[in-house]
C-alpha cells in the first residue's frame, strides 16, 4: 500500500514481488488486489496543487491522499476495521514527491524562495499527517534530486557542460527543510517511522561516476527525444515522433524528466540495502523487520 514511483517498482522486485503495484485508476483495482497494494502516482504531479498547472490535468498529492481514503474504505468493508487499521500500520507508503513544485516554482528572489518553502513544507507537513490519521505508519519519503541536471532544466537554462547550480540549490534547500520536517513528524506521531531517502546523493554519485562506476556512457541528455528539442533533448517530452538512443542501459536519463530503468535500478538498491548516507535512520530491508 503506498505512494509508489518508477523506484519502489524495482524495489518491489527487490523484494520478491511478483507484479507491478496496481494503478489506483485501473479497473481490475479492486478487490482482493487492493491488499497487496496500490499506486497512486501521478506524472507531474505536486505537493501543491497548482504546480499541475504546467502539464494540466495530474492528480496532485491532496487528491491522491483522497482516492487513498476510497481504497481504505473499501478494504475496511472488506475485512473489516480492526484488521484494515492493523494492515494500514504495517504497510509501507512511499512518498515521492516535491521535484517538480522546486522546478516549476515561482521562485523570484530569497524573500518569495523563502515564502514558497514555507508553503510547500507546510502543505506536506499537512498531507503526511492526514496520512498517519488514516492509520499510515510506515513512510519512505524520497528528498528532491539534483533537478538543475536533468535534461529538460538544462535546456530551459541553456546549460551546456554542467549542472544548473541555482536549482539545485534550491533543492538542496528543500531537502534541509525536509529533514527537518521528517524529524519533527517522527517525535510528534507515536508509532511513526519516517525514512528519507536521499536521491539527491545516489543521483549525484551516479552523475559523477557515470562511466567508471556505473558504465553509463551518457549523463546529460534524454535517451528519448525529438531531434532539435534542445541540446539535450529536453525541451519536448517523450512522445510518438520521438528518436529513441540504441541502447538506454547506456544513458542516465530516459526523457527530459526520468531516469532510465537502469539508473532507477541502482536507486531502488540504495534504498534496499544503502547506508545512512542514502537512506536513513534506516533502509527498507531492515524497515522490514522493524
Amino acid at each position: 500500500m503506498g505512494f509508489v514511483s518508477e523506484r519502489f517498482v524495482v524495489a518491489g522486485e527487490e523484494l520478491g514481488l511478483t507484479s507491478f503495484t496496481p494503478p489506483y485508476l485501473a479497473p481490475t483495482t479492486t478487490g482482493d488486489v487492493l491488499l497487496k497494494g496500490v499506486n497512486y502516482a501521478s506524472s507531474a504531479s505536486g505537493i501543491l496543487n497548482d504546480t499541475e498547472r504546467f502539464f494540466g490535468h495530474q492528480i496532485h498529492l491532496d487528491k491522491q491522499i483522497s482516492n487513498f481514503v476510497k481504497t481504505r474504505q473499501d478494504i475496511i468493508s472488506r475485512i473489516g476495521s480492526q484488521a484494515a487499521k492493523q494492515h494500514f500500520q504495517q504497510a509501507i507508503f512511499f512518498v515521492s514527491i516535491g521535484s517538480n513544485d522546486i522546478i516549476f516554482g515561482q521562485w523570484q528572489n530569497s524573500s518569495s524562495s523563502n515564502t514558497l518553502l514555507d508553503t510547500i513544507i507546510s502543505r506536506f507537513r499537512s498531507q503526511l499527517g492526514r496520512l498517519y490519521n488514516l492509520d499510515a505508519r510506515k513512510f519512505i519519503v524520497t528528498n528532491s534530486a539534483a533537478v538543475g541536471c536533468i535534461p529538460f532544466v538544462r535546456d530551459l537554462h541553456s546549460s551546456v557542460d554542467s549542472c544548473v547550480a541555482a536549482m539545485n540549490q534550491k533543492a538542496q534547500l528543500f531537502n534541509s527543510r525536509l529533514n527537518s520536517l521528517l524529524a519533527e513528524l517522527t517525535k510528534n506521531l507515536e508509532a511513526s517511522t519516517f525514512i528519507c531517502a536521499n536521491v539527491y546523493a545516489m543521483l549525484d554519485d551516479i552523475l559523477n561516476n557515470y562511466m567508471t562506476s556505473y558504465d553509463f556512457e551518457v549523463a546529460d541528455s534524454a535517451c528519448c527525444h525529438i531531434a532539435g528539442a534542445g541540446l539535450h533533448g529536453g525541451l519536448i517530452p517523450c512522445g510518438a515522433l520521438s528518436q529513441v538512443c540504441p541502447d538506454r542501459s547506456k544513458y542516465v536519463f530516459w526523457d527530459p524528466f526520468h531516469l532510465t530503468e537502469t539508473s532507477y535500478d541502482i536507486i531502488a538498491k540504495h534504498m534496499m540495502d544503502g547506508g545512512l548516507n542514502y537512506i536513513s535512520p534506516m533502509n527498507i530491508r531492515q524497515l522490514l523487520k522493524y
